[in-house]
């Protein structure tokens, strides 16, 4: 297996690293230190804000599984690219947004994929994102590495402000498996009208305006058969039935998708909670939420409603 390297600065590199580490195609993550003054800087170092380093995450990927214009799609979501020096309560020049470019190649992808970021209108304001050359990475104390991981969590210090799927790694993908829908990319797109046309009211407000369907009301709430649960807007596979269980609730559960990029999640403040919401990744259609009180393996429970999914029964 022949692996490449790419280097990410996005604010605190706990959640960084934890984005990345879940992304197939990812070999391995390492939290450190880059594009600073002074050699070997400890973490007290950098935190005083005077030598110049970003906490960053040096990523090995195999360009087999997942391309660097993938990783970009990545970077862009997990973090906000359009404050300065800044992420969340975060402060300081070590918190920057940067792409640390390893060759031509990369430098060419970072600046055609913030070019069409940046013209797409996904952030309200411009992208002030550093795409420099990789110099020399200095890799953190043993206690920052895979932070998360080592405290049995699977939260992260990261919330992207934007779910950002470029064309760029689009065609990237489609030209490294031949199939752009099973990638976890897509530029699938449909009008309100024509969503309209498509599915009923009830779907419609579901899908789009993220509502609820009433508890023990929808479909599938006590379906039992075996098959595959498709988005019922765009038909991508959400999840197996195997991973479907009983959470009481009403509405049909289950403790994964079918594979992680098949759904996307991010922060919901509405009505005055704190939710995580679930949606499709190839249409961004609302689907439910998620919550950590699941069975094993996963600990999950991915709370969905019944009407914006389509059971293929086996």
């Amino acid at each position: 297996m022949k692996t490449e390297q790419a280097t990410f600065a996005a604010g605190c590199f706990w959640g960084v690293e934890a984005s990345f580490a879940r992304v197939d195609g990812v070999t391995q993550t390492q939290a450190g230190y880059t594009g600073g003054r002074t050699a070997g800087p400890s973490y007290e170092d950098v935190c005083k804000d005077d030598t110049g380093h970003a906490e960053a995450v040096r990523v090995s990927f195999d360009p087999a599984k997942v391309s660097f214009a993938e990783l970009l799609d990545v970077f862009w979501s997990s973090h906000d690219p359009t404050s300065v020096d800044r992420q969340g309560p975060d402060v300081g020049s070590q918190y920057r947004s940067a792409i640390f470019f390893h060759n031509a190649e990369q430098e060419r992808a970072a600046r055609a994929s913030l070019e069409e970021v940046d013209q797409s209108g996904v952030f309200a304001r411009k992208i002030v994102t550093q795409i420099v050359p990789a110099g020399t990475f200095y890799p953190a104390e043993e206690y920052h590495q895979k932070y998360f991981e080592r405290r049995g969590s699977a939260q992260s210090c990261h919330v992207g402000i934007a779910k950002v799927q470029t064309q760029l790694a689009a065609q990237a993908a489609k030209a490294r498996t031949g199939c752009e829908s099973t990638c976890g990319v897509s530029h699938w797109q449909a009008s309100d009208e024509e969503l309209r046309r498509k599915l009923t009211p009830e779907q419609f407000t579901i899908a789009r305006r993220a509502g609820t369907e009433r508890a023990f009301s929808g479909r599938y709430w006590n379906e039992h058969r075996p098959g595959v649960y498709h988005c019922a807007v765009c038909g991508q596979e959400l999840f197996d039935a195997g991973t479907k269980f009983d959470s009481g609730t009403g509405w049909p559960s289950f403790f994964s998708p079918i594979r992680t990029a098949a759904v996307s999640e991010r922060t919901d403040g509405s009505h005055g909670m704190k939710r995580v919401e679930v949606v499709c990744s190839k249409c961004q259609s609302h689907l439910g939420h998620v919550f950590d009180d699941g069975p094993r393996p996963t600990g999950k429970r991915y709370c969905m409603n019944s009407a914006v999914l389509e059971l293929k029964a086996k």
